[in-house]
């Protein structure tokens, strides 16, 4: 591969842990996009998503031309609507109170640039939540604190316990960084995997 470096292009902790487990140096770098504006001009959660990982992908390459920089975001959508991360513990309580109960879906986006094109993959994920009490949702809530997190649940610890049924061809992706496709497209450009 040479002297090309990868960086991502995200200050998520949930993330980086992921791209660790290809055992392949990189950076962490954080992406200059304003997602607020994004989300109020995209209502398609596909589109949205996928807009978003390559903004953040373009946004860090500009600054490091020569590097191979992935970008990623997710959305959750639940009956049409888009739910980003709450930020606040009432209102991840009101995100988990929608989704009890119910199916969603979660959009899972990564951006990959390299040498001036940008390579794109979509995961669709199904999930289906267990009904919940609202004592439950509030107990959830309390011990995990998933305020940074789409739906206001980590699939990756407690949550897990929330949901019935999770359909995903990559369940990599659903914690925020679709590693099978991922992996697929390193190799294609070079990188070097066991």
């Amino acid at each position: 591969m040479g002297s090309r470096s990868l960086v991502l292009a995200s200050t998520s902790p949930y993330r980086r842990a992921l791209l660790e487990r290809l055992g392949l140096p990189f950076r962490c770098r954080s992406p200059d996009c304003d997602e607020g504006a994004l989300q109020g001009r995209l209502a398609d959660p596909i589109t949205l998503a996928e807009t978003l990982a390559c903004e953040k992908a373009e946004s860090v390459a500009r600054i490091e031309p020569a590097a191979v920089v992935i970008g990623g975001d997710q959305v959750v959508e639940c009956e049409g609507r888009i739910l980003g991360k709450p930020g606040s513990i009432e209102r991840a309580v009101d995100q988990l109170s929608r989704l009890q109960g119910r199916a969603h879906r979660l959009v899972t986006a990564m951006a990959v640039w390299s040498e001036g094109r940008m390579i794109r993959h979509t995961d669709l994920t199904t999930l289906v939540m267990r009904p919940l009490t609202h004592a439950a949702i509030e107990r959830y809530v309390i011990a995990e604190l998933p305020l940074d997190c789409a739906g206001a649940y980590k699939l990756e610890s407690r949550g897990i316990a929330l949901f019935e049924r999770i359909e995903t061809e990559d369940h990599t992706a659903v914690t925020g960084l679709p590693l099978v496709a991922l992996a697929s497209i390193l190799i294609r450009l070079g990188f070097e995997l066991p």
